[in-house]
């Protein structure tokens, strides 16, 4: 079987591949700095000998080679994906996003990698003027610097393909739900509900538009295209074939406690700069594959929501 490296694996949607990669008989090397990683996210995965960590940050290039060596196939997940606070941090995007993942494809053309499946974010899209957005539309302005960076990623990928042979897969997510999600807007709902049930704030009107997407639903289709996508480049929207309302999902988080908290909207019909009020992905390019999600958004926020309930510690972690 072939030897995988995950970047970022300790995270949210890493620690999940890692397991269903260990699971599927390959070898995995993890990296992860542990910015935001929890190790208990691996806690299955350091008892099989199949799997080996790797402590340190993607901006050291050389730790990054030598996890590199022998692998091949690299998932990169590592990022700072925290679109909210980019403002406050302006460099933070492109060291973490940008730079790092020059840093993963060099490693990779000095050890001979031959594949990387990146994911990148349905932000690269702005406020598309097309809905739902395919993922040849005409690209608008940049709106915020996550979207900017992870763009900047897609390219560098795109000409190291090019230039040296490598095959990529470019996953543009929805946000993505499930089991050991820390951060987004179930994981700040609950945290608030926890403290104040009385009384909820909801950045923006509420009526943002958003799609989502489980994690098993991801790493499913991650999987898959990497098995079944035959392009040198293979660019796939990743999504649910729905979306909701933030009422809606507040409706759901609310209903599921069994509280009714006044709503306290701030920030007009965007919550922060780089928002976008609708977000919905035509993935019929992944779905051509065979993928399917098997939950709806509903499902998805609702077994985020117990999963924290369950893993009250996470919320102190940050």
């Amino acid at each position: 079987m072939p030897t995988c490296l995950v970047t970022g694996a300790a995270g949210f949607i890493g620690s999940n591949l890692v397991d269903r990669l260990l699971a599927g008989g390959h070898q995995v090397v993890g990296l992860d700095n542990f910015s935001t990683g929890q190790e208990h996210f691996l806690q299955a995965a350091l008892a099989s000998p199949e799997f080996r960590l790797e402590r340190a940050d993607l901006l050291d290039l050389s730790a990054v080679e030598r996890a590199a060596a022998g692998a091949d196939i690299v998932y990169h997940l590592a990022a700072n994906a925290d679109v909210r606070f980019g403002p406050d941090h302006p460099r933070r995007d492109l060291d973490q996003n940008a730079i790092a993942t020059w840093n993963v494809l060099e490693a990779m053309r000095r050890q001979g990698v031959g594949r990387i499946a990146f994911s990148s974010t349905g932000s690269v899209y702005g406020e598309a003027k097309v809905i739902p957005t395919p993922e040849d539309c005409p690209f608008p302005v940049q709106t915020s610097l996550y979207g900017a960076s992870k763009l900047a990623a897609e390219g560098l990928i795109q000409a190291y393909s090019e230039a040296f042979g490598i095959q990529a897969f470019i996953f543009r997510f929805v946000s993505i739900l499930g089991r050991r999600y820390t951060h987004g807007h179930v994981f700040d709902f609950y945290k608030q509900l926890l403290e104040h049930p009385e009384k909820l704030r909801v950045l923006g009107n509420g009526k943002q538009r958003k799609s989502y997407l489980a994690v098993e639903d991801c790493v499913d289709a991650i999987l898959l295209a990497v098995e079944r996508a035959p392009d040198r480049v293979n660019i796939l929207n990743l999504g649910a074939g729905e979306y909701c309302e933030v009422n809606d999902s507040i409706g759901w988080i609310t209903g599921h406690l069994g509280l009714a908290p006044q709503l306290d909207y701030q920030g007009g019909d965007r919550g922060w700069i780089g928002d976008n009020p609708f977000i919905w992905l035509d993935c019929a390019r992944m779905r051509s594959l065979g993928w399917q999600p098997r939950f709806s958004i509903r499902e998805a926020v609702l077994q985020t929501l117990d999963y924290l309930q369950e893993e009250r510690w996470l919320l102190q972690a940050r």
